[in-house]
């Protein structure tokens, strides 16, 4: 065990930076210094619970269970983090934006890495205590996903897209927890948020291509390679397409219609920064994605609203 933190090459200045060497190693495990992912996986929860609300109305309860996700989604996103980094840890110390991750410095023994991570699902194990049966059961259903996904990459050359069912599965669980009660349009929510999550996760992949090629790590960058970019403006144009369908068929349409050009607008304009500057903005890009997605979710909050004060 080393007595120093080292900051990865990838992560930014950040509150972590002002923590004690041996917390800091912790907090870098979790991505605590990065929290863009927290959003990426708190959003579709957030989601599931605005569109389970246009069937049955909005419930004060809803306020909670918002929060709680929020909470979840940061302990969970810190175990799945924890957990890849575990797996990966041979395969962080060859790529040099990697290396020094802390389990990958060595920084922190894998042993503490793995009561780290469970002390995290803890966490999630009892927030999800407090859902709804069908949310409950739906919400293990993600166990699979979530174990396997680290090994995708080393597979098939669309981790992204395994990457997309797992990262939304707080979508359905949101919508259950909320009450929702149709079938077609929250299906095809989930999988215009798959088609999202590939787009803006080849995105985030396009700043690794020449070190995953040198280890062997499969992307849909890299099988995109010189096409990426029309790759994503096709992917992202199915997800805006199934988003715009749901919104627009699960709730009133002009709201709904509101929201998809919001969305749609924003993948757009990230596709032509993409074609004008290329992979020096693709890390700046992926984040941008938290925005469009809470464009999704403040638009469906202010729909609710609407329907109750209308109704």
């Amino acid at each position: 065990m080393t007595a120093q933190s080292s900051r990865p090459a990838d992560a930014p200045p950040s509150w972590v930076d002002s923590l004690p060497a041996r917390l800091q190693s912790y907090a870098r495990l979790s991505r605590f210094d990065r929290p863009i992912g927290f959003w990426l996986l708190a959003i579709p929860c957030w989601m599931g619970l605005g569109f389970g609300a246009l069937d049955v109305g909005w419930q004060a309860l809803n306020l909670i269970y918002g929060l709680l996700f929020g909470l979840g989604a940061i302990a969970m996103r810190g175990a799945g983090c924890t957990y890849n980094d575990i797996a990966d840890k041979d395969l962080d110390k060859s790529v040099a934006r990697t290396a020094q991750r802390p389990l990958a410095a060595g920084d922190v023994s894998v042993r503490d890495a793995w009561i780290w991570l469970f002390a995290q699902v803890a966490v999630g194990f009892v927030i999800w205590l407090v859902l709804p049966l069908p949310a409950k059961i739906i919400a293990l259903v993600s166990i699979p996903l979530v174990a396997a996904y680290p090994f995708m990459k080393r597979i098939t050359w669309w981790p992204q897209a395994w990457l997309g069912m797992t990262f939304n599965w707080g979508f359905p669980v949101g919508y259950l927890t909320a009450g929702g009660n149709d079938l077609i349009w929250p299906v095809l929510f989930y999988l215009g948020l798959i088609a999202w999550t590939i787009g803006y996760d080849t995105l985030y992949a396009r700043q690794d291509v020449e070190d995953d090629a040198l280890v062997g790590i499969r992307s849909t960058a890299r099988l995109f390679g010189d096409h990426s970019l029309p790759a994503i403006t096709l992917i992202y144009g199915v997800s805006a397409l199934f988003v715009g369908l749901a919104v627009t068929n699960g709730g009133p349409r002009i709201p709904g219609t509101m929201i998809a050009i919001a969305f749609l607008a924003h993948l757009v304009w990230q596709l032509v920064i993409f074609k004008v500057k290329g992979d020096a903005v693709a890390l700046r890009l992926f984040k941008s994605n938290r925005d469009a997605g809470l464009l999704i979710v403040f638009g469906l909050i202010v729909t609710v609203v609407l329907m109750a004060t209308f109704s």
